[in-house]
């Protein structure tokens, strides 16, 4: 009888232990002074892989792309006839993150599915001005320029930006251990590295391109409010800056917002 009680205890501890896979339990013989017939479990292990001694590891690091745009604009501080200048054609404005360096910190002493999630990226944003205009810097703000060439004419308005993340991430196991479906938010940090616009033309048949590098009075840091999310191999990512494009009364009140999936991370 007291064989069976120890079979069954046995399986009971192995089952609830090891609930997705068959793990192993490690059985000591009772010593003198202990309680006989009892089962010491000395970490699950599974195929040599201990569960309970497994790092959190996060979501950033790979390639991503996406469009970007802007929300809640107002030119309230230029005439009737300039409002709209920073209006982009949303399908061809794309950004692209290289997200290279990722730093996890697990939340948890047992488990290994909460944790803070930074790193650094590089972000490449790409703003397609639906209008045919252009920018410049002018004595007090940013101003709107108006293109006179051919109409192929194309006008882009570019950032480059050092990313740095600090994101709360939760993961949920499906079907097996190393499966996960996740979810991450919070604020990212984008240190503004260059910015400038350029426009592509035709004159007397010959391709023209006119690049233009300045500040435009653009953030210097910027600060964005991130969610992201993925299963697998299917990854998505959508941002929403917390602070205008343009510094106070230098621009028009533009939010931008992006969101895009991941080409593959890593």
């Amino acid at each position: 009888m007291k064989q069976y009680f120890v079979i069954f205890l046995f399986l009971v501890i192995a089952v609830s232990a090891g609930a997705q896979q068959k793990d192993s339990v490690l059985v000591r013989p009772p010593t003198a002074g202990s309680q006989p017939n009892v089962i010491h479990s000395y970490g699950v292990v599974t195929d040599g892989f201990n569960y309970w001694e497994d790092s959190f590891t996060g979501h950033w690091s790979g390639v991503y792309f996406g469009l970007n745009g802007f929300l809640n604009d107002d030119y309230s501080n230029y005439p009737a006839d300039d409002a709209g200048f920073m209006d982009v054609n949303l399908l061809r404005s794309t950004v692209l993150d290289l997200n290279l360096i990722k730093y996890s910190i697990g939340l948890q002493r047992t488990r290994n599915t909460i944790g803070l999630v930074t790193g650094l990226g590089l972000e490449l944003q790409t703003y397609f001005l639906d209008r045919k205009t252009s920018i410049e810097k002018g004595f007090s703000k940013v101003e709107p320029k108006m293109l006179f060439f051919d109409s192929n004419q194309k006008s882009k308005f570019s950032s480059a930006y050092l990313n740095i993340p600090l994101l709360a991430e939760f993961q949920i196991p499906v079907e097996n251990y190393g499966d996960r479906f996740y979810v991450s938010a919070g604020v990212v940090a984008g240190i503004r590295l260059s910015t400038h616009t350029k426009v592509k033309y035709r004159a007397n048949g010959k391709k023209e391109k006119l690049k233009t590098p300045d500040d435009y009075y653009l953030q210097d840091v910027r600060f964005s409010g991130m969610l992201r999310m993925g299963y697998r191999w299917v990854n998505v990512f959508a941002s929403y800056d917390i602070q205008p494009l343009f510094l106070d009364d230098k621009g028009p009140e533009l939010y931008p917002f992006s969101f895009g999936i991941a080409l593959f991370s890593f």
